[in-house]
């Protein structure tokens, strides 16, 4: 059964994160007054890059072939490794805190060495604004997850998102200033506002955009793909470490069919939040940005610190 789980846990995330995405555009739409694009309009995109020819530099190594079927699969491997409906089982692989961050982190290496392989002075800017920015965010990304990891009394996320919710009592500003926290790190890791415009085709904003801007065809369609199921692996963690309601104790049918509803109710919700965040806000000066990842980390250094006067 726990395979069984693993497989769907593997599958799910790849094929809802594009929706996701749809999802947060049709909400800025309505916010902006807008009918905006179908919300499988992402699906679409995808399946016209798969069909599209590829034009690659005749500058690029073996890097830059590769980069995006790396790219993608770190992001299947975290799908299969992370709480997403039940606790009865832990997966396969292991969920240690640490493990998650740098497979996360494999990723984004080799992202930036993608955009630096062909030595386009875009892909260059782009590589060197996210290392830049990933070097901050680790930090939040790391105390956010070990705040959780204190108060559960485990590195495991399983036992983490088991765990948490019996501690709201006891620790709830903690809980608190470590979500605030994580959600910074989330808009940061997955390139949205105010951090990044994911819809952007300005060369001397963009930071995602420009790493993967000499892709086309069907590398470039796994890059934009896994991008989706980051951005998706992130609100999945967001939802069920801190709000871990809905994740059930069973592997029963009827409890598995609940949690995935309440799964995609809190994940609804957590859309609808950024999508206001990036109808609202407009993308911030590069230089401005790691005072938004110092605050986060100086969040964790409180939420921690309550911790110990608890």
């Amino acid at each position: 059964m726990t395979i069984f789980v693993w497989i769907i846990q593997f599958i799910f995330v790849p094929a809802l994160a594009p929706l996701f995405v749809g999802v947060i555009r049709k909400f800025k739409a309505r916010l902006q007054g807008r009918n905006g694009a179908s919300i499988i309009q992402p699906y679409f995109d995808l399946f016209k890059l798969f069909k599209k020819d590829e034009a690659i530099s005749k500058d690029a190594s073996w890097i830059f072939r590769v980069a995006p079927y790396i790219v993608f699969a770190v992001t299947l491997v975290v799908s299969a490794s992370i709480p997403l409906f039940t606790l009865a089982t832990d997966t396969i692989l292991n969920s240690d805190i640490l493990l998650i961050v740098y497979t996360l982190a494999i990723g984004t290496f080799f992202l930036a060495l993608a955009g630096l392989d062909t030595g386009s002075s875009f892909g260059g800017f782009g590589s060197s604004r996210e290392m830049t920015m990933s070097a901050l965010a680790e930090a939040g990304f790391i105390f956010s997850l070990l705040t959780m990891a204190i108060i559960a009394g485990s590195a495991n996320l399983f036992d983490i998102a088991g765990n948490v919710g019996l501690a709201y009592d006891n620790a709830s500003l903690s809980l608190i200033l470590a979500f605030s926290a994580f959600f910074i790190v989330l808009l940061a890791e997955t390139s949205r506002f105010p951090f990044d415009n994911p819809a952007t085709h300005l060369e001397l904003t963009m930071i995602h955009e420009a790493m993967i801007i000499e892709y086309s065809g069907k590398r470039l369609a796994f890059m934009e793909w896994a991008s989706a199921n980051k951005l998706f692996l992130f609100v999945i963690l967001a939802v069920n470490l801190f709000f871990p309601w809905g994740l059930m104790d069973t592997l029963e049918a009827t409890a598995l069919t609940m949690a995935v509803a309440v799964l995609l109710a809190k994940v609804l919700v957590l859309a609808g939040v950024i999508a206001v965040i990036e109808t609202v806000m407009s993308k911030y000066r590069f230089f401005r940005l790691p005072d938004l990842l110092i605050t986060a980390f100086i969040l964790n250094v409180v939420a921690i610190s309550l911790l110990n006067t608890i």
